[in-house]
């Protein structure tokens, strides 16, 4: 009984002990630390300086303070940024936009210019000419609307 009981606490117990350890501070660690990202790392560390100026052994000065509030408003200056930005580039793009719209008006209307039209032929293309009335000729024909005769 004795040898069972020295070989439990020898051998058995501190094998599981570590064991124990390896899962939770090698295991669980490398899982934890594989989520972490930058941004819960960053708003991690205000929390890191507020327990240790309420822990008052180690006095912090109020700069320290002033950089961790300055982390706690990381996420929202990040979205200021990314605003800003989106507006810039958005601009940027409908001025490209606006100026390529310009340059086709541009040298569509220098192409219309360029070409010239034949002198010889004054009529714009497209249009009909006028049919040609047979000359008429009777002296006695009424005026044109009214329905008299010339004397």
């Amino acid at each position: 009984m004795w040898q069972r009981l020295w070989k439990i606490w020898t051998i058995d117990r501190p094998a599981a002990f570590g064991d124990w350890l390896h899962k939770i501070l090698v295991v669980e660690l490398a899982a934890v630390l594989d989520r972490l990202t930058l941004r819960q790392l960053i708003a991690f560390i205000p929390v890191v300086i507020l327990v240790a100026a309420y822990a008052n052994r180690i006095p912090l000065p109020p700069e320290l303070m002033l950089v961790g509030d300055l982390l706690a408003y990381f996420d929202i200056f990040s979205m200021v940024l990314l605003v800003s930005l989106v507006a810039h580039v958005s601009a940027m793009f409908y001025a490209m936009r606006r100026g390529a719209a310009q340059l086709r008006a541009l040298f569509h209307h220098a192409f219309a210019n360029l070409r010239r039209r034949d002198p010889r032929h004054r009529r714009a293309r497209g249009q009909r000419k006028r049919p040609v009335l047979p000359a008429n000729d009777e002296d006695d024909g009424g005026l044109a609307g009214i329905g008299l005769a010339f004397a």
